[in-house]
């Protein structure tokens, strides 16, 4: 079954577009990667499959639904970790969870989930007096009420240390092996790396690239990154630099200390090296690494500026009185 189907959807705001012609599948089961720079529609995105605002144009499933007809059904089967969750200051973190269970109508343990992101201990203190990181794995621990089918996690490592972010990790897989499907939004490229399936890559409103980040790294031509150790004081001069940028097969070269980060082909590699040397610099060490996920990140959403009235300024946000009329409507 698909879990996530979008058809030509557009959202528009006034006269700024947030989304356009969007056709984005996510089979059931499976980790989405939602990535794009700010102001790229993903939040927008979210709040259509949450039916917490209204196409102006396309169609939107959810699990098998109509997201605009039948958003209470969905919502009830979909495990949601807001971006900029909020907390009530004097209540508990159990009785915030306690709060989701009854909303669901489930008969989950509250401090079986508090145990399961690591708040347990923390379950009688005001969620007032919760850092940050906290507060994000209480809003988990909510999202996870009821093993929910869909689980939508937007910036769901903000405000989590290291070890935080690995167990936010070790759920998502837990929650895919036991077949609910992940989408994924976040600005922690290492976290959609370490755990998504396949990547969609948001610009201006528009889906500009889809695959597996393998398949991403094909697309852009198979690019690595050659860092280049150089001898001498100061490393390579501006003039070895120029030199570097003309070889052909080289999209970009920035300096890192004494050393060059050269972004090529895998066959200019052999003329980045010869370009230094016959620049007079000496080559002490280099080598060679994958692009990572942010290089592919950075390939498909650097460019020139969106025209104005597209995505690319902030998204905006209805207030909360637009929103409930749109989804009253």
């Amino acid at each position: 079954m698909t879990a996530i189907e979008l058809r030509g959807v557009t959202k528009e705001f006034g006269d700024v577009t947030a989304v356009r012609d969007l056709d984005l599948t996510v089979e059931d089961g499976e980790v989405y990667g939602f990535l794009g720079p700010n102001g790229a529609g993903k939040s927008t995105t979210i709040d259509m499959l949450l039916d917490l605002v209204r196409p102006t144009a396309g169609t939107v499933n959810v699990l098998g639904r109509d997201a605009t007809g039948d958003g209470v059904a969905i919502r009830r089967r979909t495990g949601v970790l807001p971006d900029g969750f909020s907390v009530y200051d004097r209540l508990s973190g159990r009785k915030h969870v306690e709060f989701a269970i009854r909303s669901k109508e489930a008969d989950d343990d509250p401090d079986a989930l508090l145990e399961r992101v690591g708040l347990l201990d923390d379950a009688d203190r005001k969620a007032g007096d919760y850092s940050k990181g906290m507060r994000q794995r209480l809003a988990l621990a909510m999202a996870l009420v009821d093993d929910p089918d869909l689980l939508i996690l937007d910036e769901p490592s903000s405000g989590l240390d290291p070890a935080g972010a690995k167990e936010m990790r070790e759920i998502v897989r837990a929650e895919s092996e036991r077949g609910a499907t992940v989408f994924f939004s976040s600005h922690v490229l290492e976290q959609v790396d370490a755990v998504c399936d396949r990547v969609g890559i948001l610009r201006a409103g528009e889906l500009v690239a889809e695959d597996s980040v393998e398949g991403l790294r094909e697309a852009v031509g198979g690019e690595e990154t050659l860092e280049v150790s150089v001898g001498g004081a100061g490393g390579a001069d501006d003039d070895a630099v120029e030199a570097v940028r003309a070889v052909e097969g080289v999209s970009r070269v920035d300096r890192d200390g004494d050393a060059l980060v050269v972004s090529c082909a895998d066959g200019a590699k052999t003329r980045v090296i010869a370009a230094l040397e016959d620049a007079g610099v000496a080559v002490d060490d280099f080598h060679t690494r994958e692009a990572s996920l942010e290089d592919l990140f950075l390939a498909y959403t650097e460019g020139d500026a969106a025209a104005p009235g597209s995505a690319d300024a902030d998204e905006p946000k209805p207030d909360a009185a637009a929103a409930d009329e749109e989804v009253a409507e």
